[in-house]
């Protein structure tokens, strides 16, 4: 093993934003059923960045709500507002990271517009596989690859649970990770679990487009930039799923 750093990846893109943060204000931030967008205006324009909204907790009562800062986001620095992924809260945290991915400067020349899913499938012909998340294409998987496991907080069908994972990761030849494990904070312990020969990719709407993952030893990132605002704001709001945003991109950056 080898991977990983002592300092937390999230802190490393929050240094990363803290400039454009600075010099930019709130505009919209919008918690739907699946998606969570934040809306910056920065010096170069408008920028929207997205994650997965994993859950409030159900019913809360109102002296415990599970967004306290609910209704004056907008009031706050977009700094302040993105540090919100140190909460422990997955439905706070949904909140910062939308905010980073909003913030982060991508060199789109650096990228390359396909989905990460086909390069998955591509490198694990033949190969063990493991993937943290289920993806809609795990049956393509299952398929091309010598064999797979799917590691999952809530196990379906033939999925293996989370607790798993310092098992299952040190075996695989390729790792897909979801950057939703930045919101539940599991990333950093996953990445350590990866050995330096295999072959990890972290990809997922939730994803930041950041050069920061190849230091850690990743080799594909594959993220979405929001293409239409006012659109995606619209989908969100309406409880619209990942197909349903109109005008995304899904964008790839390879270390190698």
């Amino acid at each position: 093993m080898g991977r990983g750093g002592a300092v937390p990846f999230v802190d490393m893109l929050l240094e990363d934003v803290r400039e454009m943060a600075e010099a930019s204000r709130m505009l919209d931030l919008r918690l739907g059923a699946f998606f969570t967008i934040a809306v910056v205006e920065t010096p170069d324009g408008r920028r929207a960045g997205l994650a997965a909204t994993l859950g409030a907790g159900g019913h809360r009562h109102e002296e415990n709500p599970p967004l306290p800062e609910a209704g004056r986001l907008l009031e706050q620095a977009p700094m302040a507002v993105a540090e919100y992924v140190h909460a422990d809260s997955t439905f706070q945290a949904a909140v910062g990271l939308a905010t980073i991915n909003a913030l982060l400067t991508v060199d789109e020349d650096e990228c390359t517009e396909i989905n990460a899913a086909d390069l998955i499938l591509e490198k694990g012909v033949g190969k063990r596989v493991a993937m943290v998340g289920h993806f809609p294409f795990v049956p393509a998987v299952r398929e091309a690859a010598e064999a797979l496991d799917v590691l999952e907080l809530e196990p379906r069908g033939s999925d293996r649970p989370a607790i798993e994972a310092s098992r299952v990761i040190p075996q695989a030849d390729v790792v897909a990770i979801t950057g939703s494990t930045l919101l539940n904070h599991t990333f950093d312990a996953l990445i350590a679990l990866c050995e330096p020969d295999s072959y990890v990719v972290v990809l997922g709407g939730s994803t930041p487009l950041s050069s920061r993952f190849f230091s850690l030893g990743v080799d594909i990132v594959g993220g979405t930039r929001v293409g239409d605002i006012e659109g995606t704001l619209l989908a969100v709001s309406q409880g619209g799923g990942f197909r349903q945003i109109p005008g995304k991109r899904l964008l790839v950056m390879n270390r190698r």
